[in-house]
């Protein structure tokens, strides 16, 4: 921990940089105590880690508040003088002694309460959930950053992203979704955004890197997100993965593929219209090739043209299949509530944009084409070239 107080009640906080002779006279004359639980707390001056403050062996809550990193420590340490530096109103390590919870910053920023942790281990999905729950009730908005070391680059633009790392998810105010994280020792935030999961865990990204010198709050609040993609590799990678997992499927894939079967449908000779990606498609943790199949069999497949497609039909088998857990909707706290409508209604849109289905009203959708089903390869990949055409048209002109 960084913060103590002294006997006389005075705060000393280790997130200034204070000189190791400065703090040895300081030490040879105060006891320094715990601000949350009262117990003598020891000021640590060592050569091999930062300096702080540390309970004595068997402290009431040693274990609870002490199992930190030095890259943990440092890296809040950072992101408080990077506050403080642009005369943001922030608190190293305040505790909350309502909601029992010590964010590692809290700062206020036009108007509003923030309260930032800075994450480096994993922990459990119900804590992280808690925690945050309890800062919104407080009125805080929570701020979660993400060690870099934590982010496990694939390729270039691929990332790995596990349930724990999608609880770091948030969006700005005008909606585009990016993971914030931070990497002490190069001193630099490293910003995940464009994000388009094809696999469970498997994602499409865009990087940014920002020295944190070069950066203020507003770009951390308010990020300016770019959307970059490229189909191409979007669906070399989709193909991949759907040989992947058929020739090792799971019992959910086992379910998924028995389905298909009985529709007539082969997983190999999908039409290109099936597996897109979309905006909102990282709100499921279902796979979009996966997902979309099922909406196909659901309302599309039976329509012929100028058939109707109500939203109250799209909902009543996306309630259905939720229900089944034949698609998941991914747990993602700073977004609450998670609307998977949204997904699917990036992807209605994307379908009249090609064509297939027009608007008709608020709620009403009108088929205008069938989706056409390939019988070879040699049929998907002429559709595919087809399809790719058209969707880069309709690309260059938004």
């Amino acid at each position: 921990m960084l913060t103590a107080q002294t006997n006389t009640g005075k705060s000393i906080c280790l997130g200034f940089d204070y000189k190791k002779d400065a703090l040895l006279d300081l030490r040879s004359k105060e006891e320094f105590y715990c601000p949350i639980c009262g117990e003598r707390v020891l000021l640590k001056l060592g050569d091999q880690r930062i300096f702080h403050f540390a309970h004595k062996q068997g402290g009431t809550c040693r274990n609870f508040y002490e199992n930190e990193s030095i890259s943990h420590m440092e890296g809040k340490r950072q992101l408080y003088k990077w506050l403080v530096g642009q005369k943001i109103p922030a608190i190293l390590e305040y505790y909350d002694r309502e909601i029992q919870q010590r964010p590692d910053i809290i700062f206020h920023l036009n108007g509003r309460k923030y309260a930032l942790e800075y994450q480096c281990s994993i922990i459990s999905e119900s804590n992280f959930i808690k925690r945050t729950n309890s800062y919104q009730q407080k009125g805080y908005i929570p701020i979660w950053i993400l060690a870099s070391s934590q982010i496990h680059k694939k390729k270039k633009n691929i990332v790995a992203l596990s349930n724990f790392q999608y609880l770091f998810l948030r969006t700005t105010s005008s909606g585009k979704f990016y993971i914030p994280a931070y990497c002490p020792e190069k001193q630099q935030f490293h910003l995940i955004d464009s994000i388009h999961p094809y696999s469970i865990k498997n994602v499409f990204v865009h990087h940014t890197f920002h020295p944190i010198m070069k950066m203020n709050v507003n770009d951390l609040v308010e990020p300016k997100v770019k959307l970059s993609f490229d189909l191409s590799s979007w669906t070399r990678e989709i193909e991949k993965f759907n040989l992947n997992w058929t020739i090792h499927p799971n019992k959910q894939h086992k379910a998924f593929l028995h389905e298909i079967y009985n529709k007539n449908l082969n997983p190999f000779l999908l039409p290109p219209e099936i597996g897109l990606p979309v905006p909102h498609s990282l709100l499921l943790q279902t796979p979009a090739i996966i997902w979309q199949t099922y909406l196909y069999m659901d309302f599309i497949a039976a329509k012929r043209p100028y058939d109707l497609i109500s939203l109250h039909e799209i909902n009543f088998h996306l309630q259905k299949r939720l229900s089944k857990k034949q698609i998941v909707v991914r747990n993602l706290p700073q977004l609450e509530p998670v609307n998977p409508l949204l997904a699917i209604t990036d992807y209605l849109l994307l379908l009249e944009q090609l064509g297939i289905i027009a608007k008709k009203g608020e709620t009403t959708f009108q088929l205008k084409k069938a989706i056409s089903i390939p019988k070879s390869n040699r049929e998907r990949e002429e559709a595919k070239l087809a399809f790719f055409q058209k969707y880069h048209r309709i690309q260059s002109n938004k």
